[in-house]
């Protein structure tokens, strides 16, 4: 049986929405404006738009997927519905590592302004925890896990509560922000002082991409929605849009209130002027009031992001461990609570092991948003592979003979701009398990002249050989010293020589593991 039947389906439109919301408004709103002013200046406005542009067609693509088929943990499910277990391993372990590690991040966040009240959980001078702090941080981590233990719903009714205060802080920033607005900062050293490379730095490294995250919990609870048909696709487009709004209005907020002698050395450097932006730009507006209310939405917020992403991790890890022998037993649902209590305490364990080498919000960023965004830019290909299979598509994207292409460009694009020292390693490290894995299975499972083994391989080589692209570009554009204008039109044409490649790579009927499963071989 999938294990989907064991979930129970308790999530209505409005939970799922603001499931999507609470993953959205964690951290990222509070680092990423100074972060990204400080890479951009004021063109870190557009660096907003360019980021919802990606991740709302990216999420087009999970609108197809989702309604389709609701699996537990789709994000990794999908890729092994259309391109074979092998393809999913790889996804497996990049998006695993970096969705348990958004926990982790989160925690880190609540504790980095919490001891704006608290000096003593993080080091003097610096943005370490104390050990009194690093025991803040795994505190929040078991209530995270015991809000998400015993029902899908006491982990609904929690987020929803704290989704609504969430949402107000945020607009009461805007609305106080703009009070004292100075057009003249939107000119200061030029609009866009670092150019096209700045722009592109803060959507990858900078956090806006990070902060978009929303999209994913929203599918990964795909099998505990109620009519997912209609709600995955409602929830994924109103989350996107109203994160949108909110982000862009924060920036320009912020951009225009900074006092005039804070950029008189330029943008550069300015989130370490305003290491807690917000809080620290109201002290300086006067107004003490909100930037409390700042501090103790700072608590909330990554608090309540985390427990989104505990609970969404799970369910990744419990998709996943479906699909692949080494993790088999994760697999397992409580059928009384639909709870995947063994995938759970996985993700428990991880997100507090990410506490011990990553001390602060910063440090971890630009990795995690690279596995992100490579995760994400899966889902445009298997679309595509998946059109070629005849089954019931409630929601279908339109144009994706362009939208496709396009989207899994602009996944690349965010890839690139991450930069070598990142894309080096993670890029590496895939092709690596790739290379170990179909190792493994032709030396144990009777070699190339398996049939089963051999369309497995040739399924996964678009995104080896992706993996191998996109480790040439980055250099080019970073040691290599190449035009990052002659870099991004490679780019381009490679993405778009992938993405087709990808597409005719796929399945043409199910997996045999997957023909068994009712709801999933229909795909």
């Amino acid at each position: 049986m999938s294990i989907s039947n064991h979930m129970k389906r308790n999530l209505s439109l409005l939970d799922l929405t603001l499931i999507g919301l609470g993953a959205t408004f964690g951290s990222g709103w509070l680092f990423a404006s100074a972060h990204v002013a400080g890479l951009a200046g004021p063109a870190s406005i557009i660096s907003w738009v360019i980021g919802a542009a990606a991740v709302f067609m990216l999420g087009l693509m999970y609108c197809e997927l989702g309604a389709a088929i609701p699996a537990t943990g789709g994000i990794l499910q999908y890729p092994v519905i259309s391109h074979g277990p092998m393809l999913g391993y790889m996804m497996g372990v990049i998006t695993l590592i970096a969705y348990s590690s958004v926990v982790a991040i989160e925690v880190v966040a609540a504790r980095q302004y919490a001891s704006a009240w608290l000096p003593s959980l993080t080091i003097e001078g610096g943005s370490s925890p104390t050990l009194i702090g690093w025991l803040v941080q795994f505190l929040l981590l078991c209530i995270f896990m015991l809000a998400n233990y015993f029902s899908v719903k006491s982990f609904a009714l929690a987020n929803n509560i704290v989704s609504v205060f969430k949402f107000l802080v945020p607009v009461c920033v805007i609305y106080v922000l703009f009070k004292h607005f100075n057009v003249e900062n939107l000119t200061k050293d030029g609009f866009a002082p670092n150019g096209l490379s700045g722009i592109g730095h803060a959507v990858s490294v900078g956090g806006i991409v990070f902060a978009y995250l929303g999209l994913t919990p929203i599918v990964s609870a795909a099998s505990e929605v109620k009519n997912p048909q209609r709600n995955i696709p409602l929830a994924l487009i109103l989350s996107i849009a109203c994160a949108a709004v909110i982000y862009i209005s924060l920036q320009v907020a912020f951009l225009g209130s900074i006092p005039a002698d804070l950029l008189s050395g330029g943008w550069s450097g300015l989130s370490e002027k305003l290491p807690l932006p917000f809080r620290d730009i109201a002290l300086l507006l006067g107004a003490a009031w909100l930037a409390s209310i700042v501090v103790i939405d700072a608590v909330i917020s990554p608090a309540g992001c985390g427990n989104v992403f505990m609970n969404s991790t799970s369910r990744i890890a419990c998709g996943w461990a479906a699909s692949t022998i080494l993790l088999k037993g994760f697999a397992k649902v409580d059928a009384k609570s639909g709870i995947p209590r063994r995938a759970l305490w996985l993700t428990f364990i991880l997100s507090v092991v990410w506490t011990l080498p990553f001390p602060s919000w910063d440090k971890l960023i630009g990795v995690v948003s690279a596995a992100l965004v490579l995760s994400y830019a899966v889902a445009p290909v298997s679309v595509a592979a998946l059109r070629y299979r005849e089954f019931n598509r409630p929601f279908k994207v339109a144009g994706l003979v362009w939208v496709g292409p396009v989207s899994f460009f602009v996944a690349s694009l965010l890839v690139l701009w991450t930069g070598w020292s990142v894309v080096s390693w993670l890029a590496g490290a895939q092709i690596l398990i790739f290379c170990v894995q179909a190792s493994i299975k032709l030396f144990r499972k009777g070699g190339w002249i398996d049939q089963i083994i051999r369309q497995e391989i040739k399924s996964s080589l678009w995104m080896v050989a992706y993996y191998a692209g996109m480790l040439v570009l980055t250099w080019a554009v970073g040691p290599g010293g190449v035009s990052q204008g002659v870099v991004i039109g490679a780019t381009a044409v490679f993405s778009v020589a992938i993405y087709f490649w990808g597409a005719v790579s796929g399945y043409k009927e199910p997996y045999p593991a997957y023909a068994r499963d009712p709801q999933l071989a229909q795909a």
